[in-house]
C-alpha cells in the first residue's frame, strides 16, 4: 500500500480528511467545548492533530499528536495512552488566563501509523468530547 493510501485510512479513522505533504500524513481536529482566553471567547485554542511520517518498508511510522484537553479529562486520557504503550513526550500549558485550563498531551510512537490511529481514536473516546474533523 503506498504513502498517500495509508494517509487517506488515517484520516478515516477519526472521521476526517487527511492531508498527504512532503512524506507528512495529518490530520487536524478541533474539541466541542467553551474556551475563554483572558475573558474572551477562542476558538484557535482547541485545535488537535495527529501525524505520522519517516514510513518505512516494514510498514512502521514516527507517530506524533498534540491534543487539547480540560484539565480535569487529563487522569482518564494520560492513562488511555499508557495502557496501550503509546509514550507521553510532554504535558504542558500554552495559555494563562484560560478557562477551562487548558492541557496540551503530545504522543508518540514508532509502529504502524493505522495502529497508533486506533489507539489514539481510544483515548479521544476517553474526553468528555471527542476531537471531530476541523
Amino acid at each position: 500500500m503506498d504513502h498517500s493510501s495509508i494517509c487517506r485510512k488515517f484520516g478515516e479513522v477519526f472521521g476526517a480528511k487527511a492531508k498527504y505533504e512532503k512524506g507528512v500524513c495529518m490530520v487536524q481536529l478541533v474539541r466541542n467545548f467553551d474556551v475563554h482566553l483572558m475573558g474572551k471567547k477562542s476558538n484557535s485554542a482547541k485545535g488537535n492533530a495527529v501525524f505520522f511520517e519517516s514510513l518505512d518498508e516494514k510498514g512502521d511510522a514516527l507517530n506524533l499528536s498534540e491534543t487539547v484537553i480540560e484539565e480535569r479529562e487529563l487522569p482518564a486520557f494520560t492513562q488511555a495512552i499508557t495502557k496501550q504503550g503509546l509514550i507521553i513526550g510532554a504535558i504542558h500549558n500554552h495559555w494563562i488566563y484560560d478557562n477551562p485550563k487548558l492541557m496540551y498531551v503530545h504522543v508518540q510512537s514508532v509502529e504502524p501509523p493505522l495502529k497508533f490511529a486506533r489507539k489514539m481514536a481510544y483515548a479521544f473516546s476517553k474526553l468528555a468530547s471527542k476531537p471531530m474533523p476541523k
